[in-house]
């Protein structure tokens, strides 16, 4: 059981790794799309603030 568990864990990891790699096409759209998430999140924490 213990098995099945750590295979199921490692198989949803690199599926979900695929799907995100396959979603930025390269890295460098990836790094686009990290920054684009942490201006996101730095914009909304300044309105929370104010």
């Amino acid at each position: 059981m213990k098995t099945f568990l750590k295979l199921s864990a490692v198989v949803g990891i690199l599926a979900l790794a695929a799907f995100a790699t396959t979603g930025c096409n390269t890295v460098e759209g990836m790094g686009e799309d990290l920054s684009a998430g942490g201006d996101a999140i730095a914009d909304t924490s300044r309105d929370v603030r104010d």
